[in-house]
């Protein structure tokens, strides 16, 4: 059974208030998780005991199922404290929705032994794979897997090859820890606490019930809807995850406003002892960002809105949005870096030092933009050209 909406509302205040809290905690712990290449392990247990992973898992393993915006509200806040933190958080809680996806007995396998087991990824499709009886056997090394030290299983991507020789499948494969080990590779000018790295998996078999097929998650037709049945499972994965690996950016760049306005109140220069604040161009960088927060914010909630509703009255989802959607999120991470980068420079030589949040802000959020997710230009093309009658692309929406 659905919560009301005003159960939703209750948990999801309590959640946001609880990331609120935890704001100077991770600008404090900030430092070492750079330094560390990895989110502190104590942060990991506040997201725990704060319930931020529980927020898009399903009811029947202790989750809170609540609707996205929700889910991306608690992940922009945690970003005012800590980006990389927030990153981890996004991107391995969003796993819960989509082991939700899988095979009941894949479900079963992860969350009936501990349903605080902590999934990480590398979509990208690097795995050599075998149909095997019963599976696939998989090799390979996959980059970027955010978080994975805190993790027990991954969902790792690869191509099954087409017995009759069409287009292979691309899925997900969920692989237990026993199976994959982790090559230390993640040192990197920004987002350096995200710890995203390199996970190697030799030979490893896989039966069928643990991997996604990404056709299903297009189509909103994943085998774990047999079990959960919520609207917000039937939301197409290529909305959901690419928020997960874009809102962060809204957050720190909040973060970074607010430093920069206290900043600015205060700071008096070294030259000609003009005040900060009295810079027509300051006051200028204040507001566009400001707003542009403003209008980022107030488009994810719509478009999640607009996409629950749909999944609560079974309608389909029509193409020119779900396109729409997804270049949103993309431009996200490069107007973020647009302006970060306007306020990096307005502080000054100040804003170089390593223990200034300006700088951070600045790094974290361009290698953000590096992430394939938010490569707005090659969305951009996408939906242009779907717009000019060519086909559509990208199923990644």
């Amino acid at each position: 059974m659905q919560q009301s909406s005003a159960a939703q509302g209750d948990i999801g205040l309590a959640l946001i208030d609880r990331a609120r809290a935890m704001i100077p905690t991770l600008r404090e712990r900030a430092l070492q998780c750079e330094k560390d290449c990895k989110v502190p392990d104590e942060t990991i247990a506040d997201f725990r005991e704060a319930g931020f992973f529980k927020i898009l898992q399903p009811k029947r393993y202790g989750g809170f199922e609540l609707d996205p915006q929700i889910f991306y509200a608690v992940q922009m806040i945690v970003a005012e404290g800590c980006m990389s933190s927030a990153w981890v958080l996004g991107v391995v809680a969003v796993h819960n929705w989509q082991l939700a996806l899988f095979d009941p007995q894949a479900q079963a396998d992860v969350w009936e032994p501990d349903a605080g087991t902590l999934i990480s990824s590398s979509y990208m499709p690097k795995a050599v794979v075998t149909p095997v009886e019963g599976g696939y056997r998989i090799s390979g090394r996959w980059g970027f897997s955010s978080g994975v030290e805190h993790c027990q299983w991954v969902f790792l991507g690869g191509l099954v090859p087409d017995p009759e020789g069409g287009a292979p499948d691309y899925r997900t494969f969920l692989v237990p820890r026993s199976d994959w080990e982790i090559d230390h590779v993640w040192d990197t000018l920004g987002l350096r606490g995200t710890g995203s790295q390199d996970v190697i998996v030799k030979d490893a078999f896989i039966p069928a019930y643990r991997t996604h097929r990404s056709k299903d998650g297009f189509h909103a037709g994943s085998p774990g809807l047999k079990i959960n049945d919520a609207p917000l499972y039937r939301l197409p994965f290529g909305q959901i995850f690419v928020r997960a690996v874009s809102s962060s950016a809204i957050g720190a760049l909040q973060g970074a406003l607010n430093d920069f306005t206290a900043y600015a109140n205060k700071r008096v220069s070294n030259n000609d002892f003009s005040r900060l604040a009295d810079d027509p161009d300051v006051t200028i960088i204040l507001s566009d960002t400001a707003c542009a927060i403003d209008e980022m914010k107030t488009i994810l909630n719509r478009n999640f809105a607009a996409l629950i509703d749909a999944a609560r009255s079974s309608a389909d989802y029509r193409l020119d949005d779900r396109l729409l959607y997804r270049h949103q999120s993309a431009q996200v991470v490069d107007r973020c870096a647009q302006l970060i980068t306007r306020m990096f420079y307005a502080s000054g030589a100040d804003g170089i030092y390593l223990d200034r949040p300006i700088g951070r802000a600045f790094v974290d959020i361009h290698c953000g933009r590096t992430h394939v997710a938010n490569n707005f230009t090659k969305t951009g093309r996408n939906f242009g050209g779907v717009m000019l009658g060519k086909p559509n692309a990208d199923t990644f929406i």
